[in-house]
């Protein structure tokens, strides 16, 4: 009983942390969209994205000259073709290995984060950063970071479903380390490459986080009321 009683209480801890990440990257994103909406960028923007360059507005980048072709190795582990494989990888496992329901959650996690992602983009409208070069090609509008915002998502999910069913703490925290390390360097990767401004990649980072935490509260709100159910259907009568 007493193990028991420490699994539930470690459980409850987790599942409150996980509700005050979504509430901080909630408000984190709304207070940075406010930011986004404003004509001109912020001159704290405009400060760290000219840090990346060796001398001002339109220089070339910080570092010797194989760097930009390794800071675009590591911004395409955000990209949506990297992050669709490693998705579809990782659902047909979960499926070969009979494990349904978190092939489901990685799906519509990942899906559904990447809608969001979308929609978020349209609704803001943010230019790109026009003082630097681009070192990589854009498409989209600025704000949220998509990269960053689904590196989020997808790691961060994907990293915290297996840390569940790692052997040992030490294993379990070396791979939420990595999801987070992963996120944080594509994220930096795009300041570098000049296609988005500070705030972007923050709110990106932001929403991302919020949204792999909400869904993973929302599967463990779904297995207690499947456990409950359960418990239930089997009681006496």
């Amino acid at each position: 009983m007493p193990a028991i009683r420490e699994i539930v209480g470690k459980l409850e801890f987790a599942i409150l942390a996980a509700a005050i990440a979504v509430a901080g990257g909630a408000w984190a994103f709304v207070e940075l969209a406010e930011v986004a909406r404003d004509g001109e960028p912020h001159e704290l923007d405009r400060r760290i994205l000219l840090a990346f360059r060796t001398s001002g507005e339109g220089s070339p980048p910080i570092g010797p000259s194989w760097l930009p072709e390794a800071v675009r190795d590591v911004t395409s582990l955000g990209s949506a073709t990297v992050l669709v494989f490693i998705t579809a990888a990782m659902v047909i496992y979960l499926l070969i290995t009979r494990r349904r329901a978190a092939a489901l959650y990685v799906f519509v996690a990942v899906a559904a984060g990447q809608v969001l992602s979308s929609l978020l983009k349209h609704l803001i409208d943010r230019a790109r950063p026009d003082i630097v070069p681009h070192l990589a090609e854009v498409q989209t509008a600025s704000f949220p970071s998509g990269h960053a915002m689904l590196s989020a998502v997808t790691y961060l999910t994907l990293g915290a479903l297996a840390a569940r069913i790692a052997p040992g703490r030490a294993v379990s925290a070396y791979i939420l380390g990595l999801a987070i390390l992963v996120t944080f360097a594509v994220g930096i990767s795009r300041l570098y490459l000049g296609v988005h401004w500070p705030t972007d990649v923050l709110a990106g980072w932001s929403a991302g986080a919020a949204w792999a935490m909400l869904c993973w509260l929302v599967a463990q709100w779904v297995l207690r009321r499947g456990g409950r159910t359960a418990a239930s259907d089997n009681s006496p009568r």
